[in-house]
């Protein structure tokens, strides 16, 4: 896994040790992502598919893209699309992906980097691989998640962030046997990289074969814990977790995860998952495919505004470069 790793965890800072009186988040509930495609037919799983909305505030959509290892000429992307009214994190663990917006912006991210587009008041997006990748092919594998902005932020202008994998955060677990890579939040004294609208925490944690994760997390966040890959436990009982299930955690200001000791072959680094939690923004949501607003007035405005050109027009690859 390409994705930031570390061959000796004893030389990061360590998780420190939860306070006597710390409460254990539980278990809400787990659910299990269905399979889709998106784009040009890319393989995606649905993480907060069946969730309600508000057990996610302030996220609101996240998809595992692949992790699927593609022929020659197979990789795809996304056509041109418009988005308006919250933020995209894409996260790319193995692979390259090439991105370009309306306003000339645009760059590539691959192993372990970050594009993080604020798309506010609008903006037409598009993200592919590049060309040798098409030719020769290979293994890709992230996910993408939407976060919402609240009303006030809503119409900002288009922004981005481009982070690099070797500006994540690192730290691992007090028994050593977990790395967790801090893409944005403060998470165990170790702040990541991500500047975010929304107060908010993102983790890629992997949590060694027999390894216990016991993180403190803010009372007033949400918490999130989305396996990618491997068998493990989540929650003070140690609920079984695997590939592809999404846990909602309830109230606490600790979260406990553990790697089962004997995982299958193809996840022999141990359990594999993505930690999320936001301080939610509990405004009303309006959601119709690339928009998320307040009001369906305000829905029905934007894409008014899409088909009236307002939010920019698609650009000829390579005719201008750049970032916002």
């Amino acid at each position: 896994m390409p994705a930031v790793s570390v061959s000796d965890l004893t030389v990061l800072p360590r998780v420190p040790a939860l306070s006597p009186v710390a409460t254990q988040r539980p278990v809400v509930s787990i659910t299990s992502a269905p399979s889709s495609f998106e784009g040009e037919g890319f393989p995606v799983k649905r993480a907060f598919a069946g969730v309600d909305l508000r057990l996610l505030d302030p996220f609101i959509h996240m998809d595992e893209m692949g992790e699927v290892d593609y022929a020659p000429g197979e990789p795809k992307g996304t056509p041109w699309h418009p988005h308006r009214g919250f933020e995209t994190v894409t996260y790319i663990i193995d692979g390259i992906f090439d991105h370009q917006d309306s306003f000339g912006g645009g760059g590539t991210i691959t192993n372990g980097d970050t594009q993080w587009m604020t798309a506010g008041s609008g903006i037409l997006h598009i993200e592919a691989p590049p060309e040798h990748l098409v030719v020769s092919g290979g293994l890709f594998h992230g996910f993408q998640l939407w976060v919402n902005l609240q009303k006030v932020d809503k119409l900002k202008a288009p922004a981005y962030q481009d982070l690099r994998s070797s500006e994540v955060g690192l730290v691992t677990s007090a028994d050593g046997g977990s790395l967790l890579r801090v893409i944005a939040g403060d998470v165990g004294g170790v702040a990541g990289p991500g500047s975010t609208h929304t107060p908010m925490a993102m983790v890629h944690a992997t949590v060694s074969p027999g390894g216990e994760l016991n993180l403190p997390w803010r009372r007033d966040f949400n918490a999130l814990v989305y396996v990618m890959s491997g068998d493990g436990f989540v929650g003070p009982d140690q609920t079984p977790i695997g590939t592809g299930q999404l846990a909602v955690l309830g109230a606490g200001d600790a979260l406990r995860l553990s790697a089962a000791q004997t995982q299958q072959q193809r996840y022999a680094a141990g359990l594999d998952v993505v930690i999320l939690g936001g301080l939610p923004i509990r405004e009303p949501v309006a959601w119709a495919g690339p928009f998320v607003m307040n009001t369906r007035a305000e829905l029905v405005q934007a894409f008014a505004d899409y088909e009236a050109g307002r939010l920019g027009q698609p650009i000829v690859h390579g005719d201008v470069g750049g970032s916002l």
